[in-house]
């Protein structure tokens, strides 16, 4: 499904020239479960906006599902985001005037969808993350943990192939952690592919695959340390 290649990103700050990617290549499977595991600094906020369509690379190619991403114009990368990918954020990005229900809507009426359509994958959304009761509620309404399954709903409504899920649990509680981190197991499960980015080892450990950066270099891939021992 994920398909990168060589992928630079340098930035530069004055003088001095930052390597934030330094030639990463990864294919992801579909279906499959990846966290990318780092510390802050270490190229995975790059990496994730480079998967997630938000940014381009400067060097490298990138397909999903088969498809060249590097070619495409900023038009086309919004298309691609919108019915391809589905975002979990560490902010939640819910906007604060909107209801439960129009949150998840939204990205829908940016697809062209019919209202009907609207409705039945809103609520369907909102019925699998247990929200279903609360969709008249605002964002400044609900807990932390709530308005993070607002969030989980919001991307699986968009059918997307992948779903990007940035720090997760940053924001959250303990117990409400644990709860979002159990739906996102649980829409792994059900064949939703994901990528989680996070710098802590404890969250990365749950995912099936631990792909480690450092230096915007991938220093570790336990998808390549099972191979070496089946040889």
């Amino acid at each position: 499904m994920i398909e990168l290649e060589n992928i630079k990103k340098i930035y530069s700050l004055g003088e001095e020239e930052v390597r934030a990617l330094d030639g990463v290549s990864l294919n992801v499977m579909e279906h499959e479960f990846v966290a990318i595991v780092g510390a802050s600094g270490s190229g995975k906020s790059t990496l994730m906006n480079i998967i997630g369509c938000l940014d381009t690379a400067d060097e490298g190619n990138y397909y999903i599902d088969g498809q060249d991403i590097t070619s495409l114009s900023e038009k086309e990368l919004a298309v691609m985001r919108n019915r391809k990918i589905g975002f979990i954020f560490q902010q939640f990005n819910l906007l604060p005037k909107l209801t439960a229900y129009e949150n998840v809507e939204l990205p829908l009426i940016y697809q062209g969808l019919s209202a009907k359509e609207r409705k039945e994958r809103t609520m369907e959304a909102l019925e699998r993350v247990g929200l279903s009761k609360r969709i008249h509620h605002r964002p400044n309404q609900l807990s932390g943990g709530q308005q993070q399954r607002v969030a989980v709903a919001r991307a699986l409504a968009t059918h997307p192939s992948l779903i990007l899920a940035d720090e997760p649990t940053g924001n959250l509680d303990s117990k409400s952690s644990r709860d979002i981190m159990g739906l996102i197991h649980e829409l792994h499960e059900q064949g939703n592919t994901i990528i989680l980015i996070t710098h802590d080892d404890g969250i990365a450990a749950t995912a099936e695959r631990q792909v480690r950066i450092m230096d915007g270099k991938i220093v570790s891939d336990t998808r390549e340390c099972v191979g070496r021992q089946s040889e």
